[in-house]
């Protein structure tokens, strides 16, 4: 599992055609790929499961926790996430996201997935 940012704080000024917005790029694909949104509400839960397909889960609203590897993996990895938090999972890896509060997030899932192209990886903190 990595965790990237897509947050205001690291996309670029737009002023192209007279506009004024910041632009934070995710993603560049020429392979097929599948977008979802999930609503998660209060003590939602996406179950634990393995990644059929390489897949990013960009979270735009809320909060919650994901968590990646074998259910009695001693390297198993726990992570906070908020809203601007790009979680990516390789294909076969097992994994599982939850709320307390409810989160919104968008789900991307594709056989050729590069986040690093255009996303940081978050720092730890």
């Amino acid at each position: 599992m990595k965790i990237y940012n897509f947050g205001k704080e690291v996309g670029n000024p737009i002023t192209h055609y007279d506009s004024n917005f910041i632009m934070s790029r995710i993603l560049s694909n020429d392979a097929p790929a599948r977008v979802g949104c999930m609503h998660l509400e209060a003590n939602g839960i996406i179950g634990y499961h393995q990644a059929p397909v390489p897949q990013l889960l960009l979270i735009v609203q809320g909060e919650g926790q994901v968590r990646s590897g074998g259910k009695n993996d001693s390297a198993q990895v726990i992570a906070e996430v908020k809203a601007g938090d790009a979680i990516f999972w390789e294909q076969g890896e097992w994994h599982e996201t939850l709320s307390l509060q409810g989160l919104t997030a968008f789900v991307i899932e594709s056989e050729e997935m590069n986040p690093a192209q255009f996303m940081p990886e978050k720092s730890e903190g």
